[in-house]
């Protein structure tokens, strides 16, 4: 099997397949509970958020657990406008941005915020001069994605958030870092952003947690009420084995983190040169970061080439995974033409990924659309 669908989802490491199994079998205590078993368990939820927090380079108590990083994303987004929304009412962000972040938007707007949605250039980049002309007295709140995770551009959200906190004393930056996290190095303590959210099934753990980083000092409302878990910011008991799972992946990549990178830059730069050398293959948005690569094939639906790729064991994907069935946003906002956005594919790389699987890829490529634009097949 070839896998290049990583933006969508990691094989979980061993390190996380064997977490989630001690969490299950040996400490799956509840950890506010009192007894040994429950000491037991909240001992491993403290030691996992020291874990995960190294990783982002943030202070320990500042990383909040959530089910993932869409509900980070919600938190952030609506707990910051639930504080700041007497002061005003205004909020940017930016076209390209995942829909967990652009359906808040939405809803605020329906309470009556005003958002503006900056628009990306040709390669999917957000400038900072647009973000400057954006924001206005009124604006409480900016949320700019740190990688886009179907043009692979790279926001600058350092100098995004000191702009935004320059101009705009009184507003909140956040950033949804999912596809940046262990794919561009930033410190949460360091990088100026008052929020940013992270995924665990985006960096090898497993699927139902992520976190949400709260800057020291930002007394943010409580988004799930109950049980005053997650220092009474987000109740509900904690789930003990995805979060072990999400720490002991963090634990297992950090130290090759910066080899990690660099190889899936080479691996990058392999599979554009190849790519570009097919015949109808164009190359789409900026891909800056290391692992996001998208292309497009006029004149072939993008559901027909990832249908016949994978009759080769060959697994991509059609822009976001969380957009099945609707043209991308995306690259919409980019200018694309509709002809080709109909016919493009994401290929997503890990630290998993080989030379090999980037040539197979590429040697399947001729064939597989000489047979989608032969006849024979439905493209």
């Amino acid at each position: 099997m070839i896998y290049l669908d990583n933006a969508a989802t990691t094989r979980p490491c061993a390190e996380a397949v064997a977490a989630v199994n001690d969490a299950l079998t040996a400490r799956w205590g509840n950890p506010s509970a009192v007894h040994r078993l429950g000491i037991e368990a909240a001992r491993l939820l403290r030691a996992a958020r020291q874990d995960v927090a190294e990783a982002m380079g943030a202070e320990t108590e500042r990383v909040f657990f959530t089910s993932g990083g869409t509900e980070a994303d919600n938190w952030a987004i609506f707990s910051a406008a639930e504080r700041l929304g007497k002061r005003g009412r205004h909020i940017v962000t930016t076209a390209v941005e995942h829909h967990a972040v652009l359906h808040p938007m939405q809803k605020l707007e329906q309470q009556g915020f005003s958002v503006t949605y900056l628009q990306p250039d040709a390669e999917g980049r957000v400038s900072l001069e647009s973000l400057q002309a954006a924001l206005r007295p009124d604006t409480i709140l900016v949320s700019i994605m740190m990688v886009n995770n179907e043009s692979g551009a790279v926001m600058p959200i350092e100098r995004m958030a000191r702009l935004t906190h320059r101009v705009c004393p009184n507003a909140l930056f956040h950033t949804d870092a999912v596809q940046g996290f262990f794919k561009v190095p930033f410190r949460a303590r360091t990088l100026g952003a008052d929020l940013i959210s992270v995924s665990a099934h985006k960096v090898h753990g497993i699927k139902g947690a992520g976190a949400l980083y709260i800057r020291p000092g930002l007394p943010l409302p409580p988004f799930v009420l109950g049980g005053g878990q997650e220092s009474g910011l987000r109740s509900g008991t904690e789930g003990l084995p995805a979060i072990a799972a999400f720490a002991a992946a963090c634990r297992a990549a950090l130290p090759k983190r910066t080899e990690s990178i660099a190889r899936q830059r080479r691996l990058l730069a392999q599979a554009q040169e190849l790519l570009r050398t097919i015949d109808g293959v164009q190359l789409l948005g900026a891909q800056e970061a290391p692992h996001i690569l998208n292309l497009a094939v006029p004149g072939v639906r993008s559901q027909g080439l990832i249908n016949a790729l994978q009759e080769r064991d060959i697994y991509v994907s059609a822009g976001s995974a969380c957009s099945k069935g609707h043209r991308s946003h995306v690259l919409e906002a980019m200018g694309v033409d509709a002809a080709w956005i109909d016919g493009s594919v994401r290929v997503s790389l890990s630290d998993e990924t080989t030379e090999d699987d980037i040539r197979a890829l590429a040697e399947a490529l001729p064939a597989v659309l000489t047979e989608l634009r032969g006849g024979g097949r439905r493209a």
